[in-house]
């Protein structure tokens, strides 16, 4: 069984967030440029198969694209060419920024901390991964 890895993709930074192999908890991974998310991906896909990808698709409160949704959109159609044979799946991503806050203050983060969008991002990209978890 591969793992499942998540992204929570930005114009400057990409939260991403992986499984255990047996896809039964999320885990923060790491921050990257989003220049060198494609790079990034496919060396990891080389030393950790990939079962599945999942990005957060941006939308507003009343369901419609924001901003960024086209990148996304961008990101999906490049990312289910260059991994013909990995299953890209979109999650709704509305609030998992608020989420992340959230979960850093009750896990006892520091004000610094929280500040850290790096770190907003990764957690962000957990929940997305831990949403499709639950969802399956």
């Amino acid at each position: 069984m591969g793992r499942v890895l998540a992204i929570d993709y930005g114009h400057k930074r990409v939260g991403l967030a992986v499984t255990d192999p047996l896809q039964l908890i999320a885990t923060p991974l790491t921050t990257i440029h989003s220049q060198e998310l494609l790079a990034y991906l496919k060396a990891y896909h080389e030393r950790e198969p990939l079962e599945a990808l999942v990005v957060g698709m941006p939308r507003t409160l009343g369901n419609e694209p924001t901003d960024a949704t086209s990148a996304v959109v961008g990101l999906v159609r490049r990312l289910r060419k260059e991994f013909p044979l990995v299953p890209v799946h979109e999650i709704d991503e509305r609030f998992t920024s608020r989420m992340a806050h959230a979960a850093m203050l009750a896990g006892g983060l520091g004000k610094k901390d929280r500040r850290d969008k790096a770190t907003v991002d990764r957690v962000a990209a957990t929940i997305i991964l831990q949403s499709y978890l639950e969802s399956r």
